[in-house]
């Protein structure tokens, strides 16, 4: 049985995740070790592929902003529960718009930026290792007395893996919107939101975009009041859709950047 208070649960933790990551990231290694260089090219290439997920996330914005802009809210509200873990059944417009966004931002860093990252610091097993490890936050988390051993450990990896990789993004998003905002909001805000990665990432992607985000959610039944994010209007429709811009636009800042940091070196 497991400690409700949660000590002597570290090395549990530790070990499950280990068992769940470790044989994928060597198994990743020797295939690089033993295939010919142009077969791991592809194999590494393919598995950032599979890694990323832009059009994925483009296509759960979609079909959330399509909805509202029909005036569709029971649609939208059914397709926003698709890709939050927010409770969604009583949520008005602005609220379906607002979790659309949050979560278009969320993992622009998490599903597509990270993995980049990780691809160029660490190559294939980098990406492996991230996306494991960041599979296992979201099945073990949320810290259920059932899944506390794992659920802590897990959710500190991931906060390791994310932390540079979501500053990262939060300046890829400031440089692709309004900037200034971005970057006060991220100053002042981020530091009050309770994740230390979605902060920052959330603070000056809602600046970037002239929005507020944030407030009162409700998750697995309990109110959470927290903080506000970003200045300006609120999300309405078409604010998902100007979140994946937003994301894309970051996403070739880094790719010049990267460029011309390969070409310089």
């Amino acid at each position: 049985m497991l400690n409700p208070s949660g000590r002597g649960t570290v090395p549990a933790g530790l070990l499950a995740a280990g068992l769940a990551v470790a044989p994928w990231v060597l198994l990743a290694m020797w295939l690089l070790a033993v295939l010919p260089v142009w077969a791991g090219w592809v194999l590494s290439v393919s598995g950032l592929y599979l890694a990323i997920a832009l059009r994925s996330l483009r296509e759960h914005a979609r079909a959330v902003s399509l909805p509202l802009q029909a005036g569709d809210l029971l649609r939208a509200r059914e397709q926003v529960a698709r890709i939050v873990s927010r409770d969604t059944r009583a949520l008005d417009a602005e609220g379906v718009a607002r979790a659309a966004t949050e979560s278009v931002l969320e993992n622009g860093a998490d599903a597509l930026f990270a993995s980049l990252f990780w691809f160029l610091v660490a190559g294939l097993p980098g990406v492996v290792a991230h996306r494991l490890i960041n599979t296992l936050d979201a099945m073990w988390g949320y810290r259920t007395p059932r899944y506390l051993a794992f659920g802590r450990v897990a959710a500190r990896l991931d906060d390791l893996l994310n932390w540079v990789p979501a500053r990262l993004t939060a300046l890829g998003y400031a440089l692709a919107g309004d900037t200034a905002r971005a970057l006060r909001c991220w100053r002042r805000q981020a530091p009050h939101w309770k994740s230390p990665n979605a902060g920052p990432v959330m603070a000056a992607g809602a600046g970037a975009l002239g929005l507020q985000l944030g407030g009162v959610a409700i998750y697995h039944g309990e109110q959470q009041k927290r903080p506000l994010l970003g200045e300006g209007a609120t999300p309405d429709a078409h604010a998902p859709l100007a979140a994946i811009r937003l994301v894309q636009r970051s996403l070739w800042c880094w790719l010049l950047a990267t460029l011309m940091l390969a070409v310089w070196l």
